[in-house]
């Protein structure tokens, strides 16, 4: 089941549905990413650990050049 936007609460996104999910309703840990804190922000959630690796990635690239 889906989260609704505009409600409090911590939210999950869940990577085997590809659902946003409110905690009280979340699935098996190993499916999660989160909490967020808000539906917006875990609708991202692939998006941002994507940003955050490839941000490392050019560091490591960096740090590698010296």
């Amino acid at each position: 089941m889906s989260a609704e936007s505009g409600t409090s609460g911590e939210y999950y996104y869940d990577v085997s549905t590809g659902e946003v999910q409110r905690v009280e309703r979340r699935g098996q840990a190993k499916d999660l990413m989160g909490p967020y804190t808000s539906a917006e922000a875990a609708r991202s959630a692939l998006a941002q650990a994507r940003a955050r690796t490839e941000a490392n990635d050019a560091k490591d690239r960096e740090e590698d050049d010296w």
